[in-house]
């Protein structure tokens, strides 16, 4: 009898770039990955357009899914929700907590056999019915991060602030390294249905080597 779950791929266990342990900063090379994106602005606990981009990926990703199963043969779990943040002052993330000053992009990472003809189908399919608000915002992009230091954090997301500030400001300086892209995390419990204080995260920054001045301090 052939087990039909061993044949679905779940990336959480089969990528590096998904494993993390909490209370440990770890360097990973992180591979190009695509993923379906929205982008938005301000407080995720009150801004609609946030709830919006949710509703519009997950239609999208699962008709994806079911088509690679169907058309190709490639079955996988849909990965985790994931988020790109940043803000002018990257204080608001760390001590301020500024959120109405927050820029983000919420993504859904796609397996690499999936392309934009297979997206534009699916996309289309998501809205022909119940049409999410923000389904025409949906778009496939490839993401290159690279080397980054990561960590899980277990917990609120509003606990998150003193870790950043360790990565931001001890970990990465201590190891000749400066910070070269955006905030990423990856929500791998639900946030929607896990209490805050069991909620886990991967916290993700790209990081590049420090200029020879930066670790010297001069």
């Amino acid at each position: 009898m052939t087990n039909k779950s061993a044949d679905k791929i779940d990336f959480k266990r089969t990528l590096d770039a998904y494993k993390a342990q909490q209370g440990r900063f770890r360097m990973v090379d992180v591979p190009d990955m695509q993923y379906l994106m929205i982008d938005g602005q301000g407080d995720p606990n009150t801004s609609p357009a946030f709830t919006e981009a949710i509703e519009a990926l997950y239609p999208t990703a699962y008709r994806l899914k079911f088509a690679s199963k169907r058309d190709l043969g490639r079955d996988y779990v849909v990965p985790p929700l994931e988020g790109l943040w940043w803000a002018e002052d990257m204080a608001s993330f760390t001590t301020a907590r500024h959120k109405a000053r927050w820029h983000w992009t919420l993504m859904l990472m796609v397996p690499d056999w999936i392309d934009q003809p297979m997206v534009t189908t699916a996309i289309g399919q998501a809205g022909a019915k119940g049409r999410p608000a923000r389904i025409d915002d949906v778009r496939l992009r490839t993401l290159s991060e690279g080397r980054c230091v990561q960590t899980l954090h277990v917990g609120s997301f509003d606990d998150e602030a003193d870790v950043l500030a360790e990565l931001h400001h001890q970990y990465i300086p201590a190891n000749r390294l400066r910070m070269a892209g955006t905030h990423h995390e990856i929500y791998l419990s639900d946030f929607r249905k896990v209490a805050p204080d069991r909620q886990r995260t991967i916290l993700r920054q790209p990081v590049t080597p420090a200029a020879p001045h930066d670790a010297s301090g001069r």
